[in-house]
């Protein structure tokens, strides 16, 4: 799960596991496998590194 902040500054945890894109227009745009959409704050670079972050901390409890 990564925490991403919407434009009006709320916050969500989204599972990165349903991120299917990320695109920048110039918002950050979030699709998610479902078709939701959602406009965050954070740039497509920082989310990667989330994601990222996220997918080494579950496959170290596995190594």
């Amino acid at each position: 799960m990564i925490t991403v902040t919407k434009l009006n500054g709320k916050q969500l945890i989204v599972n990165a596991e349903l991120i299917e894109m990320i695109e920048e227009t110039p918002d950050t745009i979030v699709t998610l496998l479902n078709g939701h959409k959602l406009i965050v704050k954070e740039s497509s670079t920082e989310l990667v590194d989330m994601i990222l972050n996220y997918k080494r901390k579950i496959f170290t409890k596995y190594i």
